[in-house]
């Protein structure tokens, strides 16, 4: 690669991604700058395995067998961005807290709910939300819940299942067909979704896609 090549001509997931903040509340929000978008999901959905995948880093987002770990509003970041002198960089990746965590104690469950409806009602630069479903149970309450505040909210969002590879290929078909039916009515769902598979690395190249389409 030429020496004289800047950061913003690599493609946008060919260089390393770094973590940069977590967000407990949000006055430690960074300010609004980059285009952001945001993975939602159950607790146990496996979105950090998705994201590690997404940017072919396996330990950016820490990924736990115990539901419930990340607690905070997680940023990554393409690295080589310093933030000085408008050297913004072109997005950043945001992985919520996970939601439906029963064993969780009611007033952690609290805070995170709170944290993450205030950051999806009053963040301008949120273009989509990323919902995964786990392919394995479909749409749950807790995930229409969720859709619902999306819908209210006015923020584009679509649908991701996750973890294809752990159900038979034949019916993956019909589990986009029958989840698509599901979200046909509402008004702030992107209607094309992507099955994807962490391990098996399926649909990724589909959601980097998608996510550049989203930003440009």
């Amino acid at each position: 690669m030429p020496a004289d090549t800047t950061p913003d001509e690599k493609p946008l997931f060919g260089r390393p991604w770094i973590f940069i903040r977590g967000v407990p509340s949000l006055e430690f929000l960074p300010p609004e700058g980059p285009l952001e978008v945001a993975f939602a999901g159950r607790s146990n959905v496996g979105k950090s395995s998705l994201i590690n995948a997404l940017v072919g880093h396996k330990g950016l987002a820490r990924t736990s067998n115990t539901p419930g770990r990340t607690q905070e509003l997680n940023y990554f970041v393409p690295e080589g961005y310093s933030g000085a002198g408008g050297d913004l960089p072109p997005m950043a990746l945001v992985d919520m807290p996970g939601y439906g965590y029963a064993k969780a104690p009611k007033e952690t469950v609290d805070a995170w709910t709170k944290l993450v409806f205030d950051y999806l009602r009053g963040r301008a630069t949120l273009k989509r939300v990323y919902v995964l479903i786990d392919s394995r149970h479909g749409i749950k309450k807790n995930d229409e819940d969720v859709l619902d505040l999306l819908d209210k909210a006015a923020v584009s969002y679509q649908i991701v299942l996750t973890k294809t590879d752990k159900i038979k290929e034949a019916g993956v078909p019909r589990l986009l067909s029958e989840t698509a039916e599901k979200i046909r009515k509402r008004p702030a769902a992107f209607p094309q979704l992507i099955a994807t598979s962490s391990e098996k690395g399926k649909g990724l190249d589909e959601l980097r896609q998608a996510i550049l389409d989203t930003i440009s």
